[in-house]
């Protein structure tokens, strides 16, 4: 049985012990209150603080390895270019590319990210190596082809059944890429399957102009939401990423049908899809309102504190209004409302709940204010004041130190040759 004390560290401002027993926070106390079991793994936090790990709501991990190679593009042509370079990936690209993945969220402070991309069981088990939470989507990409349809959809079949012997810390999920690159038969079988196994939807939706141009165009004018809705495909059990173009009936529709909706703004901003995100009306209409990073060949890093960062500015230039989004609002976003999505019992530092933490470093410029922890952590810090990462009770980086992380970028070195 796995057993850490955090002594002595900052929680909501407060100094106490935090002990973590069978992967889960069993007791917080004041400072000094808790005396540790034998063979307790006790870590003194002296001039650190928790926070809950992040949850990093949409990604396509193995991108890690694409940064930079679609660069100064619309969406539309990035997407082109990338779906050439895809056609040449194997299942090794994308183990080692979802293990720098893997690593450089962890070494930012997240641990459980959604991911959408190719040879997801390659990808799951590289992520379980690292021993970060993961959510592995079998992807639909049809381009309207029947026969490839049908070829998908026997995968995914087989899939699902390789998934049913993962571990506990890993999701299967289905994947439905966009309405634009999916065919309509495709994606009511495939939403038909995902309820049928109560399995997450995670699809792409609104996350351009000319994607809600162009359903309007096909569909009578409805938008992608109304589209979707029209499907029978939302739910609370859809993950929605970007969610960007919508009117107010697409949130109204959106919110009734508590879809968890992903923002991304670095991405949106770079391929300069939008950044006028309406979390705070979608919020409002029942919506569950999440943060995601995008891939990194869209948005060149994984980082979710910069991308909390980066949203809350957005909020704040667009809205006009320095009030915009809170900095605990925030964090619900980025860590407990990506939990609830996926129904885990994590994304906040209290008894009972699963030990998915991250341990600041505050000795250092960026805390010296007396400003608001999270003022400091959010606006001023870098992810590199996370000092370690503890996900489900155990350690996966410790003084900034990730097992194997040297091998780990040896190994993707020798894949990138094939790429360029």
């Amino acid at each position: 049985m796995d057993r850490i004390l955090l002594k002595d560290i900052s929680l909501n401002s407060e100094r106490s012990d935090i002990f973590i027993e069978d992967g889960k926070i069993s007791r917080i106390a004041p400072a000094g209150t808790i005396c540790p079991p034998e063979g307790c793994d006790v870590m003194d936090c002296r001039r650190k603080a928790a926070v809950p790990g992040f949850v990093n709501m949409h990604t396509h991990a193995a991108m890690s390895l694409m940064r930079g190679i679609g660069e100064d593009m619309v969406l539309t042509d990035w997407l082109d270019h990338i779906w050439e370079i895809e056609s040449s990936l194997t299942d090794r690209f994308v183990h080692l590319g979802t293990e720098v993945a893997a690593l450089e969220m962890i070494k930012t402070g997240t641990t459980m990210f959604n991911d959408q991309y190719w040879f997801s069981t390659a990808a799951q088990k590289a992520a379980s190596a690292m021993g970060i939470r993961n959510a592995m989507s079998y992807v639909f990409l049809d381009h309207l082809n029947p026969e490839e349809a049908e070829r998908e959809k026997e995968q995914c079949v087989r899939m699902h059944a390789e998934a049913e012997g993962w571990e506990s810390g890993s999701i299967f999920t289905i994947g439905i890429h966009a309405i634009y690159s999916v065919s309509e038969p495709l994606i009511l079988w495939a939403s038909e399957y995902a309820r049928k196994h109560n399995l997450r939807i995670h699809i792409h939706v609104a996350e351009s102009e000319k994607e809600d141009l162009d359903c309007k165009a096909a569909h009578g004018g409805l938008s992608p939401v109304e589209y979707l809705e029209e499907l029978g495909v939302l739910g609370p059990d859809v993950i929605a990423a970007h969610t960007l173009w919508l009117s107010e009936k697409d949130i109204e529709i959106l919110g009734r049908h508590k879809v968890n909706c992903v923002h991304n703004i670095n991405s949106n901003a770079k391929l300069s899809s939008g950044y006028k995100f309406k979390w705070k009306e979608l919020s409002e209409a029942g919506a569950n309102v999440c943060i995601g990073t995008d891939g990194c060949a869209s948005s060149n890093n994984l980082d979710m504190l910069e991308a909390m960062k980066t949203t809350a500015i957005f909020q704040k230039a667009w809205r006009k209004d320095p009030s915009a989004l809170p900095l605990q609002t925030l964090m619900e976003m980025a860590t407990c409302n990506g939990a609830a999505a996926f129904g885990l019992h994590t994304g906040r530092i209290e008894e009972g709940y699963d030990a998915d933490i991250q341990i600041v470093d505050t000795d250092n410029t960026f805390f010296l204010s007396p400003g608001p922890f999270l003022a400091n952590f959010i606006y001023s810090a870098h992810s590199d004041c996370v000092d370690s990462l503890i996900c489900r009770g155990k350690f996966l980086m410790r003084n900034r130190k990730v097992a194997g992380e040297r091998g780990i970028l040896d190994k993707a070195r020798d894949v990138l040759d094939g790429l360029r």
